[in-house]
């Protein structure tokens, strides 16, 4: 290793950000014997260390690192290094060979997992992967890569066999002796080792997703523009919430609450969604009060109306969680970063299997964070824990059971600021970014509990059944505050207090088969299900506290000292229970025009009664929603689709006459193109026009009431492109024109913008790691995210203005450590993310200043 890189790490390591976290990694696990631990920084006794060679040809006791040098030296030492990697046909097959400068490699044990011979090399690294198609007939692959943990694998894929291979040790590295395997000798187990053979790195671009059919169909065989943002993204960008991953979604903006507020929402397509989060693919109306990233695999983003696969919900787009599942292959890692703000947090994932067989794989996720605020007295604690279980029950079936509980407290509640004094002018001058204009004894705490299962049967090559079902429960205790007027000086804020307790619960049951088969030339994956759904939500402590003084916005004094009794104002107990029948045929009519046809009919109840008013009301709707959609690949690489989609979403309470609303409804025609620019990146470019109607808006017989005579609309372009460019050089970017507006109301005037939406969006995320001499590992990145001026409310009253922020990261891979430093705001600009839609010129949220974030990671 180099001085410069020497200097780099030792810079990095020293950051005081970063304090004595790095004490506990001092010594590399790969230099300990099997069995003993580091954890804590408990490192074996003399007696017990290897011996190693040193300078001078004699062996002494492996000593734990007391420098930088010595820890950099001892994790080089602590493997052979791969120099090279020759591939040579034979008379009897092939031959692979693994080189090496010095040091000799274990001889590993082989196995066969599909068509393909496997390989896992201990205590090795690789200076370059290496990757070569077809190197002789009936060898489709030859692939040898770097795994967690000090590993080497060597993967060779026969055509219509797993190969055989006899391995041997050589003065300088291993020889694989290959030959065609005999079709029909694919390992029994296959599926199983497929699915959970170890933690793979996609990179940015994951070419599959479920959420848009249920079935891992490619995202370029789907009629909707579909966007995943994988884990290697939130790792290089350092993100530890929902929303800053979201940034990297073209269309999709932060919505009228904080940025933070114990919850979030976001705009997709113009349209609000956040209360209708997927987690793997089940609707959750209590997840985004939780967005701890740490046991989350990838987030997609599921653009347009989508009621026919998940029932009623928002009409501009899902959010899909997926979270991590467990591993076949032993995995290990710990996270530790620190920043300013006093930010700290810790992250462990621990996963293996529990029995010799593999049949038995568990996962373990915990998280604990604490942090400030720029914004005055503003602090926060979230913690995670989630164990996940899978079973293997046989070769067709498989169980998984997955618990998670999230709980975070949040002291200082941010409400945001005036909109006098922020992004519009105000005599008393500008209001400070970081002035709170609640209590410091205003809290907010929230915990999330979520249990369920996942069941898996495959009845034949062509058939399988999955029948999914989650637990959510949410409680969310608050005393907190919210505006009422700006004084005529536009200096005082009339501010009024509440406390609440909230219970969620919510039951989601879903159940489906998939199916292949062909009419004809015709072939068909059909998908045919069941949804039964059910949420309990009670508000059973709802009280003003009256009192609260209003507040001086330029030199605020902060007293609860005049805080009354509770004064009881709301007792709700509410229940929806609601049933969706699916049914949805994916049709390939030919090898490059495929066709897709679903419909779900919904029943959705909900039932209302308030215990003050001892008054109860019942609505229930029944709504169709259709998805019509097709796909043209002129070329292979490209696909032209089109599509037409329908949503629905129920409204409570009646009209003037007494009748019960009826849902709101979301029409959407899209058409684009996707292409494979290459294996490794994937662009998606989308025109389309939503209609938002049945929107409530004032009656103008009678102001008390309202109608559903409102309607709202959004059209736009899109476009997003994510993958690597070239070995090394990853990016994710996009770009989107939203042009949304209310088309029909009685209130607002027609042609306004729609609150919170820009017109122009625009985000560039890009990382470049050297692969390979002295420098290998070191990488960089850079992101722009620009948003454009925003209208603050529906009465186009006032704006947001445009910003542009810029992202940087320095970060240092090597085998099984990264180290990294990460900048957000990196020019320190003043910007506003949105404003609340319930006093929105009183509640502009200003977006973070300057941050850095100091960050040790290390997988085994």
């Amino acid at each position: 290793m180099t001085v410069e890189v020497r200097a780099i790490v030792q810079l990095a390591v020293t950051l005081s950000l970063l304090g004595g976290a790095v004490g506990v990694w001092a010594s590399p696990a790969g230099a300990q014997e099997e069995g003993e631990s580091s954890v804590n920084g408990h490192l074996p006794s003399e007696e017990s260390q290897p011996l190693i060679t040193n300078d001078q040809g004699q062996q002494t006791h492996h000593q734990p690192a007391t420098t930088v040098e010595e820890w950099v030296a001892q994790i080089e030492a602590s493997h052979t290094q791969i120099t090279a990697v020759r591939v040579e046909a034979t008379e009897t097959g092939l031959q692979v060979i693994l080189e090496t400068e010095n040091g000799s490699l274990d001889v590993p044990e082989t196995r066969s997992v599909g068509n393909a011979l496997i390989a896992d090399i201990p205590n090795a690294a690789i200076a370059e992967e290496f990757s070569q198609a077809e190197p002789i007939e009936g060898i489709a692959l030859v692939n040898v890569t770097s795994l967690p943990g000090d590993r080497v694998r060597v993967a060779i894929t026969g055509t219509d066999a797993p190969p055989v291979a006899e391995v041997t040790s050589e003065a300088q590295g291993l020889a694989f002796a290959v030959r065609i395997g005999d079709a029909g000798t694919a390992a029994e187990d296959d599926a199983i080792q497929v699915v959970v053979t170890g933690e793979q790195d996609t990179g940015y671009r994951v070419p599959d997703a479920s959420v848009g059919t249920r079935t891992d169909t490619p995202l370029r065989d789907i009629p909707q523009s579909i966007q995943v943002l994988p884990q290697e993204v939130f790792r290089d960008q350092q993100s530890y919430d929902v929303e800053q991953v979201l940034q990297n979604a073209p269309g999709v903006v932060q919505g009228d609450r904080s940025p933070r507020y114990p919850y979030t929402e976001f705009f997709v397509r113009g349209f609000v969604s956040g209360t209708e989060t997927l987690v793997n693919g089940l609707p959750s109306t209590v997840f985004q009060y939780r967005d701890v990233l740490s046991n989350i695999e990838r987030i997609e983003v599921l653009r347009g109306p989508s009621s026919v696969l998940f029932g009623p919900g928002s009409l501009g787009g899902r959010i899909n969680v997926v979270t991590e599942r467990p591993l076949r292959d032993p995995f290990y890692s710990i996270d530790v970063s620190a920043g300013n703000f006093n930010l700290y947090n810790g992250a462990i994932d621990l996963s293996g299997p529990l029995d010799d067989d593999r049949t038995l794989l568990y996962r373990f996720n915990a998280f604990a964070e604490t942090t400030d605020s720029f914004i005055d007295f503003y602090e926060r604690e979230r913690y995670l824990v989630s164990p996940v279980l899978t079973w293997l029950i046989d070769e067709q079936t498989e169980l998984t059971v997955e618990t998670e509980y999230v709980y975070s407290a949040i002291d200082g509640i941010d409400n945001g600021l005036p909109a006098e004094g922020t992004v519009l002018p105000n005599p008393n001058g500008e209001i400070p970014l970081d002035r709170n204009l609640g209590e410091p004894s205003f809290f907010n705490n929230t915990e999330t509990f979520r249990v369920g299962y996942d069941f898996e049967h495959r009845f034949s090559e062509n058939w399988q059944m999955r029948s999914a079902f989650q637990f959510f429960l949410y409680n969310d205790e608050a005393r907190g505050f919210f505006y009422g007027d700006l004084s005529d000086d536009q200096r005082t804020v009339e501010r009024f207090a509440a406390q609440y307790r909230i219970e969620n619960r919510a039951y989601n049951l879903d159940n489906y088969v998939v199916g292949e088969f062909a009419t004809g030339s015709i072939q068909h994956q059909l998908v045919v299900g069941l949804n039964l759904f059910r949420q309990d939500f009670t508000v059973p402590f709802d009280n003003d506290l009256p009192g609260l003084e209003p507040i001086n916005i330029f030199d605020p004094v902060y007293d609860v000292s005049t805080l009354g009794e509770p004064v009881p104002v709301r007792r709700l107990d509410r229940q929806i229970n609601q049933l969706g029948i699916y049914l949805q045929d994916q049709i390939t009519l030919t090898e490059n025009l495929k066709l897709l046809l679903g419909g779900r009919f919904d029943i959705a109840g909900q039932r209302e009664e308030n215990l003050l008013e001892s008054t109860s009301q019942f609505q229930q709707d029944t709504a169709f929603s259709p998805r019509i959609g097709i796909v043209y690949q002129p070329l292979e690489p490209i696909s032209l689709y089109a599509s037409y989609n329908r949503s629905f979403f129920p409204q409570v309470g009646t009209d003037a006459e007494g009748s019960a609303f009826d849902p709101e409804r979301g029409t959407q025609y899209e058409i684009g193109v996707k292409a494979d620019i290459n294996d490794r990146l994937f662009a998606t470019l989308a025109l389309y026009h939503l209609t938002r109607t049945n929107v409530l808006t004032s009656d103008l017989s009678d102001p008390r009431f309202s109608v559903q005579t409102g309607e709202q609309r959004s059209r736009g372009i899109e476009f997003d492109i994510s993958g690597e460019i070239l070995p090394g050089w990853n990016i994710v970017a996009g770009y989107a024109l939203t042009d949304a507006e209310i088309t029909e109301d009685n209130f607002f005037e027609e042609g306004n913008e729609l609150a919170g939406i820009p017109r122009h969006t625009f985000n560039l995320w890009t990382t470049y790691e050297i692969q390979s001499g002295d420098f290998r590992g070191l990488g960089a990145g850079i992101g722009v995210f620009y948003v454009g001026d925003r209208q603050g409310d529906l009465e186009n009253t006032f704006e947001l203005p445009s910003y542009l922020r810029t992202d940087a990261a320095l970060f240092y891979n090597r085998d099984n450590f990264r180290i990294a430093l990460n900048i957000r705001n990196l020019f320190d600009i003043e910007y506003f993310l949105s404003a609340n839609a319930d006093n929105p010129r009183l509640g502009v949220h200003p977006g973070e200043p300057l941050s850095v974030v100091g960050s040790i990671s290390w997988q085994f």
